[in-house]
């Protein structure tokens, strides 16, 4: 069972020290989980530091495809490896909203990002128009087969996905178990990997959506950034 938290664009470097130095002393209330922690890019050396040593994974909210080259804004995998970062999210709801990511620029980060030695958590899902038009399939199968064709066999284990309707993300509305275990099952019937929930994952939620056959973990946003709260869905995570 896989819990990253997303910290989207929250989290000063010395936020960041202090609440992973606060995760580090609990990491005993971790248990089994496989735990991640996605800060800012300006945070990541502070987080990678502070947990050193320990079981979490530090990742990036996104990463280029490219090792270098003339991309004003962006960070590629080895950057990112240098700096003991070892994986990124790639195409959250939000950067094919908001920064005009697409279906094609989501393969080539996720194709470049498993060439360059990182794990990845690979974003898919569908808008709320898309589903009330009976296009949540349609749209699912899209996204998978476009990163099913870039992605090499022997990277496999290095790849999880997740399913972030995106209506559910930061709306407080959330996928029923029946909704989000049917999109699993559609996702990994594509490409056969770990698939994460995403979408307003609380607390009071957690357990029953983790409880899913199809669910192996959550990609959680707002409620990663409290610690009380974060680990309460990691330990829903060992018990599910």
């Amino acid at each position: 069972m896989l819990i990253a938290g997303n910290w989207k664009m929250f989290k000063t470097p010395s936020e960041t020290a202090e609440f992973c130095a606060a995760l580090r002393d609990r990491e005993g209330e971790l248990e089994e989980t496989d735990v991640v922690v996605c800060p800012p890019y300006t945070s990541l050396h502070h987080a990678v530091s502070v947990l050193a040593g320990t079981s979490v994974a530090v990742f990036a909210q996104s990463v280029h495809w490219a090792a270098e080259g003339p991309y004003t804004g962006e960070v590629s995998p080895v950057m990112l490896s240098e700096l003991g970062v070892t994986g990124a999210i790639v195409a959250h709801s939000e950067r094919r909203q908001l920064f005009a990511e697409t279906d094609e620029t989501a393969a080539l980060r996720v194709e470049g990002a498993l060439e360059g030695g990182l794990s990845v958590i690979a974003c898919v899902g569908e808008t709320e128009a898309e589903r009330e038009a009976g296009e949540t399939d349609a749209v699912l199968r899209r996204q998978v087969e476009t990163l099913r064709v870039v992605v090499h066999e022997d990277h496999l284990d290095r790849l999880a996905l997740a399913y972030e309707p995106v209506w559910a993300i930061g709306t407080g509305r959330t996928a029923t178990p029946d909704q989000a275990e049917e999109a699993h099952e559609l996702i990994k019937g594509i490409l056969d990997v770990p698939v994460l929930y995403g979408g307003s994952v609380k607390p009071d939620n957690a357990e029953e959506l983790l409880r899913q056959t199809n669910v192996d973990g959550a990609l959680v946003g707002g409620a990663s950034l409290e610690l009380d709260s974060f680990i309460s869905i990691c330990r829903s995570g060992a018990t599910s």
